[in-house]
């Protein structure tokens, strides 16, 4: 249930975990060249990404059950997700270049739904809230996330494995991409449709 008072607050719980998300991103990025420069190992990125992922579900709990639920909020957590999935899929890149096609469209999905965005924010419109299919892609990309990282050093990853993941995550980008983007200009001909 959505609290009417934190809807345009900024400083919530919920948002300052989100900020908090976003400032891990270096900190894995520097632990991860450290590691595949090897100094360093695998299990201390990896455990960031988790304790980013344990944030994530936090600020999700506690936004829903105490209707901390804002319009900063609605946009940065996702902001916050897509940073941390860019940026660990393209540290990963440092190890397995087949990698690069899969952040390649998440950036071109992200700076189309950016825009999008800005859109219905143009038309005062909130929002929209994540779909099934949207929840679906974010598994998909950290389950092709954590194989990839966790792979140990100096073994070769099958490569039916890894293309299978990537094939999983293009599909997943694509169908998400394509259903909300049909569902934000059903939304937009219909706002243009009432005025």
């Amino acid at each position: 249930m959505e609290n009417e008072k934190y809807k345009y607050k900024v400083i919530t719980i919920p948002n300052v975990l989100s900020f908090v998300r976003v400032a891990m991103i270096p900190f894995f990025v520097w632990t991860y060249i450290r590691f595949v420069n090897g100094e360093g190992s695998i299990w201390i990125p990896f455990g960031i990404l988790l304790l980013s992922g344990f944030t994530d579900i936090v600020d999700g709990f506690i936004a829903r059950q105490f209707g901390m639920v804002s319009n900063v909020g609605r946009i940065l957590d996702p902001i916050a997700d897509k940073l941390t999935q860019l940026a660990v899929l393209a540290c990963l890149c440092l190890r397995y270049h087949q990698l690069i096609l899969p952040v390649c469209l998440l950036v071109v999905k992200e700076v189309a739904n950016g825009i999008i965005g800005l859109v219905m924010m143009h038309l005062h419109r909130d929002a929209i809230d994540s779909k099934w299919h949207g929840k679906l892609t974010t598994v998909v990309i950290y389950l092709t996330i954590v194989v990839h990282l966790l792979w140990p050093v100096g073994k070769e990853i099958p490569t039916a494995l890894s293309y299978s993941l990537i094939g999983a995550c293009i599909f997943m980008m694509v169908l998400s991409f394509t259903l909300y983007t049909i569902n934000n200009v059903r939304i937009i001909r219909e706002f243009r449709k009432s005025k």
